[in-house]
């Protein structure tokens, strides 16, 4: 049967959209940021404690005095644990995100169960829509939005529609047909019927369609993270590819615990909100013959009030409680100003990424930092929601993203080279020494070659090159994963002394910690050494000409470049800034030579 281009007319489709419409595109990436941004402003700008009681507050008036205690505990927990302003973030995707749904889903919803012809048409869409996997529409959003919580927020929106729309028409469809017709005998219109008859007898339903949407969001958000959502999300994808087991936990039970306040309560409300649910809990109070303590509901006036002085509080410690981050950095070169780096999670990667968080910061810049995959920190470089990133291996190991994207980027040089690749072995497994001698011994390293990220540049190569040229196809199995995945894979065979063939590249930390072996290469499939760029979104020099100037100017040697990277080792994870700064307090000239101001004390840390 001859080959179907599906993918290939998929890709001319986008093309095309992108070509014809980026100013739809830019209108409702505004639209949604803003959104955002103002939802994100209310959610964080508060005292943490302060907010989670008046979450609490909400909680005590829809479910009672256990549930206003149990939503506080769990809030003060994510603030104990530092995860708040990630919380918050999420929590502000979720919101936008259901907001859009609801205003797409209950119209059509609607629509839908007032026409059959409507509801044809839809129900085979909304499977589609439910049925494919959720990563999948991140890759049109990126193409689209760029990264950042737009692609993220519009892959949800997609997600989450189906149930918007099914129970809202499942709702109105379950109406009793006699009470229509009776108000239809009494001459209601069209639409008193609906907004008074058949909408407040199918609520019930579309709340539960409602909590559908807000729980599909919660479970979008950790995909979110993987195109720079931030957010909850972000965390959870920092500590997969970092294997952090005690952030992704952190992070987990974070999510967890948002996503039961919001069951709880979505669920709670629709109660309040319907007349069948208020008859409902009438009945159970009074087959309860009296409340007790924990079940305690204070009257709505109450509650209210109680919402309203903490929410002023609250907005008046968040306003006045104390210095802005800019204060700090008047009179110094950045003056406050935003720059937002990316960064695959490789070695020398983080290791240059936050030593310029940290050096920028120093110099009065405030500085955003995104743990991205390969293809989406190129895309969010070309398309300005990153302003660079340090860890460009060119011309080979990255050439597919540069070729794509060269003319919307900045090459600022490069700062450390030459590099290798290589397949790595441990120095205890005989008889291998190149390439050559992995054929035929695929049972001594259980047919795999363990890798790392396949978005790399790297695992091109080895999938398209080197297995091919050395007869490996099909006798071994090429793992992708992550970086950090490959070395704990690397350090559990090595303790016990097995073989193992994983992907590494030099400079790297690894081969100082372990005795290794890199295969020779007598093909010359891996390529000449890459250099390691700085590559920056195109205009960014124009923008900030001193940054420009010293992302130019910078180069490492390999022991400092090793030596940071150690340094942060054994510093260990989450603290990599704490590393740098470590660093720089051991080599205190190097800030002052790679961003040098000609001015006397603007070195220390803030």
């Amino acid at each position: 049967m001859p080959r179907l281009h599906l993918g290939d007319w998929v890709d001319s489709g986008v093309d095309w959209l992108q070509s014809h419409l980026s100013w739809l595109f830019d209108v409702i990436s505004s639209v949604v940021t803003g959104m955002y941004d103002g939802i994100d402003a209310v959610l964080s700008a508060p005292e943490p404690l302060l907010f989670a009681g008046v979450l609490a507050i909400v909680a005590w008036w829809l479910r009672g005095l256990l549930a206003g205690v149990l939503a506080f505990g769990g809030f003060a927990l994510i603030d104990s644990i530092e995860l708040w302003g990630d919380a918050m973030s999420t929590l502000s995707l979720v919101l936008v995100a259901t907001i859009v749904t609801l205003v797409i889903a209950v119209p059509l919803g609607i629509w839908a169960s007032r026409s059959q012809a409507v509801s044809a048409v839809t129900r085979p869409v909304l499977d589609f829509m439910q049925t494919m996997p959720a990563m999948v529409y991140l890759i049109p959003g990126i193409i689209f939005f760029g990264v950042g919580v737009v692609p993220g927020i519009i892959a949800t929106i997609v997600f989450a529609l189906p149930p918007g729309v099914r129970m809202t028409e499942l709702g109105i469809r379950q109406v009793d047909d006699e009470l229509v017709e009776a108000a239809e005998a009494f001459g209601t219109t069209p639409r008193n019927t609906l907004v008074r008859v058949q909408l407040p007898l199918a609520l019930p339903t579309i709340m539960a369609g409602i909590n559908q949407v807000i729980m599909l969001g919660l479970s979008m958000v950790v995909i979110a993270g993987m195109v720079g959502g931030g957010g909850l999300g972000g965390a959870v994808y920092r500590a997969i590819g970092n294997v952090d087991i005690g952030l992704g936990f952190e992070a987990g039970i974070s999510i967890v615990i948002l996503a039961m306040y919001l069951d709880r309560m979505t669920g709670a409300l629709g109660r309040q909100v319907s007349p069948l649910g208020r008859r409902a809990l009438a009945k159970a109070k009074t087959a309860a013959g009296g409340l007790k303590l924990w079940n305690h509901r204070p009257q709505p006036v109450v509650a209210v009030a109680g919402v309203v002085v903490l929410a002023l509080v609250a907005g008046a410690v968040g306003v006045f409680g104390g210095p802005t981050s800019g204060a700090s950095a008047a009179g110094k070169v950045g003056d406050g100003r935003k720059i937002s780096l990316g960064y695959i999670p490789w070695d020398e990667g983080i290791a240059s990424t936050f030593l310029w968080k940290e050096l920028l910061e120093r110099r009065g810049f405030e500085v955003d930092t995104k743990q991205l995959e390969a293809g989406s920190l190129y895309t969010g470089l070309a398309g300005g929601q990153i302003d660079f990133q340090t860890d460009a291996w060119l011309p080979v190991t990255h050439a597919q993203y540069w070729e794509k994207y060269r003319n919307k980027l900045e090459d600022l040089g490069s700062w450390y080279g030459p590099t290798s690749l290589e397949l790595s072995v441990p120095s205890y497994v005989k008889g291998v020494d190149s390439l050559a001698d992995l054929k035929g011994k695929a049972g001594q390293f259980k047919g795999r070659i363990v890798g790392i990220e396949p978005s790399a540049g790297m695992m091109a190569i080895l999938k398209d090159k080197v297995v091919k040229e050395y007869g490996l196809e099909g006798e071994y199995q090429v793992v992708d994963g992550s970086t950090p995945g490959m070395l704990a894979e690397l350090k559990r065979a090595y303790d016990k002394k097995e073989p193992i063939v994983t992907t590494l590249w030099s400079p790297h930390w690894a081969y100082s910690t372990f005795d290794l072996k890199k295969l020779k290469d007598p093909k010359g499939t891996w390529g000449k050494g890459d250099g390691v760029h700085t590559l920056a979104r195109k205009g960014f020099s124009e923008d900030n000409p001193e940054v420009g100037k010293w992302l130019k100017d910078f180069s490492m040697t390999e022991a400092q470049l090793t030596g940071l990277e150690a340094k942060i080792q054994e510093t260990g994870k989450g603290k990599e800034q704490q590393a740098v700064r470590a660093w720089l307090e051991e080599n205190p000239s190097f800030a002052d030579k790679w961003t040098p101001t000609g001015k006397a004390g603007t070195s220390a840390t803030p």
